[in-house]
């Protein structure tokens, strides 16, 4: 039985929580998912979030449950190239869809240059908020539009540091957007 089975089976159903008659449970989808380059067909319940199917049915931690209410963007991946807020789509809703994760950005050993920016800035303390900054960071740069640190600040405005590390953040983000980083073979330049 998967994780999520155990965990769903493990809480007190709503119709036992009232005293109502157990409501029959819905059939099971079977969606799929192309994450991190692998193809992965799931059977999961319809509102189970794309996030709970990244962390409890393929196992990939690395995207974080903070908020669960689209508010800190720990949950944050890509998905087709845009970032979004795992913990607020359903996982049916991205059927046949690409969805890089933390994970999936790294090649093979080498970092990601955006993970080794982080690093080289100091860019984490806890490190809770740091997968979802790097994706949204990711998506950012992809998107193509920031020109200025300010800017920087407002379209990552949506990822919650709750150490503070926000400064760092930027000065990684604008090493990699501006040609500062060092890149996986060790030299610098984008």
């Amino acid at each position: 039985m998967p994780p999520a089975e155990r965990i769903l089976m493990a809480r007190p159903s709503s119709a036992a929580r009232t005293g109502l008659e157990k409501i029959p449970t819905p059939a099971k989808v079977t969606v799929t998912l192309h994450v991190n380059g692998v193809e992965r067909k799931l059977t999961i319940a319809p509102w189970t979030t794309l996030l709970d199917a990244l962390r409890l049915y393929l196992d990939l931690t690395g995207t974080k449950k903070g908020c669960d209410h689209g508010q800190c963007g720990a949950c944050t991946v890509l998905v087709d190239g845009r970032r979004i807020n795992s913990c607020l789509t359903l996982a049916v809703m991205k059927d046949g869809a690409q969805v890089t994760t933390i994970e999936g950005l790294a090649q093979g050993n080498a970092l990601h240059p955006l993970q080794q920016a982080f690093i080289e800035h100091d860019a984490f303390q806890c490190g809770y908020c740091t997968p979802g900054q790097i994706c949204s960071a990711a998506g950012l740069i992809a998107e193509g539009r920031v020109q200025t640190a300010d800017e920087i600040r407002e379209l990552m405005s949506g990822n919650i540091c709750r150490c503070g590390a926000y400064p760092n953040i930027v000065a990684a983000i604008e090493a990699v957007m501006f040609g500062k980083a060092t890149d996986r073979s060790g030299a610098t330049g984008r």
